[in-house]
């Protein structure tokens, strides 16, 4: 009897890159419908993969240090045991193409990559120039795959009804990454922005994780009908949330491409800081407005993008 086929996925992160990596998941399950794939990925991303349906099993790894050789020989050792047939890798950096060279001396599997040596390179010298979608289309279709679908949630799933949020709502995302506040809308005119929603009967739903909390706490001080979920989410809240939302409007952060992906209009705020043709949220419905500073944009021109009206 033939063994089973082993096929090794590696996305690591972060979140934008892990939803746009959505559509690469299924069409390699698709291709090898038959074969055992396993995920290697981080820590955050495990719960969501396992129940995106396209993978049997889901293998977490963590940043190694340049003098962590031990870990390296574990993660050596973890590898071969797998027996991969071949490897997707979909995160296409100097860290995950040293998972190739684990492999020295030999034998490796079919590597779809950047690795050097790799059997399925993605070699074209435009790649960084890009969008990621494109990107990863074009490193399937050289390794054989070639329909590529584009991302979707429609599998996620949430009790979203324990957060009582009753009539028309609108999610708010005003955080992001502690050391890029170059990204990020002032506060002050995401709170203003939530008292526009309040006048046309729209709830402000404010999103983040805790490390976001203290500027929900601000916004909500200023416009207290808004709901505080700081730290309260998951993915697949934010997904479930957004099928049924007014919009959602926010920097240019993970939790915007799952609004996007999910259906929902979603306004994206750019600074310089990012390069939206490269990284931006793609889906049914998504405004893009990019401004150096952001400081630039004015509330208005959000609330006319985001087509708050009464009734």
């Amino acid at each position: 009897m033939s063994r089973t086929t082993g096929i090794l996925v590696i996305k690591l992160g972060a979140l934008g890159d892990f939803i746009q990596a959505l559509g690469p998941f299924a069409a390699i399950r698709r291709h090898h419908r038959d074969a055992h794939i396993t995920l290697l990925t981080t820590a955050p991303f495990v719960r969501f993969a396992e129940r995106s349906g396209y993978f049997d099993s889901v293998w977490v790894t963590a940043r190694l240090g340049p003098f962590q050789w031990g870990a390296r020989l574990d993660l050596r050792r973890k590898l071969k045991s797998g027996r991969f047939d071949r490897v997707y890798d979909l995160q296409t950096s100097n860290r995950s193409s040293f998972l190739y060279h684990l492999y020295w001396p030999g034998p490796y599997p079919e590597w779809s990559g950047i690795a050097r040596g790799c059997s399925h390179p993605h070699a074209n010298p435009g790649r960084d120039f890009m969008h990621t979608l494109e990107r990863q289309t074009e490193q399937l279709n050289l390794a054989g795959i070639e329909h590529v679908p584009a991302p979707d949630l429609s599998w996620a799933e949430s009790r979203t009804g324990r957060f009582s949020l009753a009539g028309r709502y609108a999610l708010m995302i005003p955080g992001g990454a502690p050391h890029r506040l170059e990204k990020r809308w002032p506060m002050e005119r995401f709170a203003s922005l939530a008292q526009e929603m309040v006048d046309v009967d729209v709830m402000p739903v404010l999103l983040g994780t805790q490390s976001d909390g203290d500027t929900l706490a601000r916004i909500n001080a200023i416009c207290p009908q808004a709901s505080n979920l700081s730290g309260q989410t998951g993915l697949e809240d934010i997904a479930v949330l957004a099928r049924n939302a007014v919009c959602a409007v926010g920097n240019d952060t993970g939790p915007m491409h799952l609004t996007a992906v999910a259906g929902c209009l979603s306004v994206v705020l750019y600074s310089h800081a990012s390069d939206p043709t490269l990284c931006g949220q793609r889906g049914a419905e998504v405004a893009i407005l990019r401004r150096e500073p952001l400081d630039n944009l004015a509330v208005e021109e959000v609330a006319r993008v985001c087509a708050l009206t009464g009734g």
